[in-house]
């Protein structure tokens, strides 16, 4: 990272630091994705079942990793020029906090998974597929978890190639193991769905490791000797880091949760032909958020350094940029899913049933990408300011308290039926969008006033 004076320098080192987390994010995402095309070519019910799963898993997995964002804090101390003995300290102390979060992560799946899934009503083989998923990616994620952290080490500092370069070779392993378990090839068991999520857990293990051999290699990065200088276990950062991840993270997680809730009612209120049309519709959506996601990422990123070092006036151009590439780039989604909506549901089924209705689904997914992407970039501009407090109520209220309840009713009492919740979804996000708009125009005036 190195300060920029002329937009042209910003929107290059912009784009330099924004492609790599792009080619991350999807790669991360298209684990999920072939994950839930490869189990329904394995059938209706595998597809269901991981569908069901990873929205059980999806919400834990982003809130937490939210926690985990050493970002806003270690690119302001890079801003600031501390001394690498405090940053290596920080980092260290957020790896343990990830390895015990994800301790009371499966030590929660072991009480609550089974009820979850009897609340939902499934049937039972969709139910045994589901829960054994959640069994296999549960090896899995405290490697996961502290991979996360090292990410975002890396990427406080610029070097999101790193990242990106492991989840290239990680995928392939996912494809080629996926193919293996759920399929029973070369003398493996055929697992079906379940599969899926033991290979999920192997990869993150492999994306670990890889993190950590990074750690030595990278020369710049190698004098902070993060896995050679090791610390006691500190409540005092852990809650340093809390204060900020912690907003982040329900943020997320409230973001995240509302399509687990949503798939939790529709297997409660509907088929499982529904079911696994909405979720492959779903997880397509989620493919394409990957543009606005990173956007949002490596706003965070450039807003934090910028604050750090007293750059203001450039941390709010950085913004007016990110935000508005992140709006632009929408528009080009909506066009790009609405041509090509019948082919991507092919991808997912060779159910006709379940083919129209990913279509209709794809068309809903449509209209939100507009506020999904606002909401996103919004985001993560107020994160690279540490402002996370109020867009926490913000995102809670959006989501929860008009988005879930204003889907239910559609899909409940209106002709919509499914489709309802959809359009709740859109609601919630449009609210949040604006929510987070306004916070951003508060903090842009208040720094204006204190460095007039």
């Amino acid at each position: 990272m190195y300060p920029t004076e002329t937009r042209k320098e910003k929107l290059k080192l912009m784009l330099a630091v924004l492609w790599p987390i792009l080619v991350t994010q999807i790669g991360y995402n298209a684990m999920n994705v072939v994950d839930t095309m490869m189990s329904g070519r394995a059938g209706t019910d595998d597809l269901a079942g991981v569908a069901v799963g990873s929205s059980l898993w999806m919400p834990v997995m982003t809130g937490i990793a939210g926690v985990l964002t050493v970002t806003p804090i270690v690119g302001q101390m890079l801003g600031k020029r501390n001394n690498k003995e405090d940053i290596t300290h920080f980092v260290m102390q957020t790896v343990y906090l990830a390895v015990a979060l994800s301790l009371l992560i499966v030590l929660a799946g072991i009480f609550l998974v089974e009820p979850l899934l009897t609340i939902m009503g499934l049937q039972e083989n969709v139910h045994t597929i589901a829960k054994h998923y959640l069994i296999g990616l549960s090896l899995g994620i405290v490697a996961f978890f502290a991979a996360s952290v090292l990410r975002y080490f890396f990427d406080a500092h610029g070097y999101t190639r790193v990242a990106m370069l492991i989840v290239i070779i990680a995928l392939p392993i996912n494809v080629l193991f996926n193919y293996l378990l759920i399929f029973g090839k070369f003398g493996f068991p055929r697992l079906g769905g379940v599969g899926a999520g033991y290979t999920t857990a192997l990869t993150y293990w492999i994306i670990f490791i890889a993190s950590v051999v990074m750690t030595f290699k990278i020369k710049t990065i190698r004098p902070y000797a993060l896995f050679t200088s090791w610390v006691k276990p500190s409540w005092k950062k852990w809650e340093e880091q809390l204060s900020i991840g912690l907003p982040i993270g329900l943020s997320i997680f409230f973001e995240a949760s509302i399509f687990s809730v949503v798939t939790l009612f529709m297997g409660a209120m509907f088929s499982t032909v529904i079911v696994a049309a909405h979720q492959a519709a779903i997880n397509f959506a989620s493919l394409l958020f990957m543009i606005p996601l990173s956007i949002s990422l490596a706003l965070t990123i450039f807003v934090a350094y910028e604050v750090g070092a007293g750059r203001f006036k450039d941390a709010k151009q950085y913004a007016r940029y990110g935000v508005g590439g992140a709006l632009f780039f929408s528009v080009v989604i909506c066009v790009f899913v609405f041509f090509t909506r019948d082919q991507v549901a092919l991808l997912y089924s060779e159910n006709p049933d379940v083919i129209a209705l990913i279509v209709q689904f794809i068309v809903f997914a449509i209209f939100y990408q507009f506020s999904d992407a606002a909401q996103a970039a919004l985001q993560g501009v107020l994160r690279g300011y540490k402002d996370v407090t109020l867009p926490f109520f913000i995102a809670f209220v959006s989501y929860w308290i008009i988005g879930i309840p204003s889907g239910w009713l559609l899909a409940r009492f209106t002709e919509w039926g499914p489709f309802g919740f959809w359009i709740g979804i859109i609601i919630g996000l449009t609210c949040a969008s604006i929510g987070f708009a306004l916070r951003l125009r508060v903090i842009d005036r208040r720094l204006s006033k204190q460095h007039s």
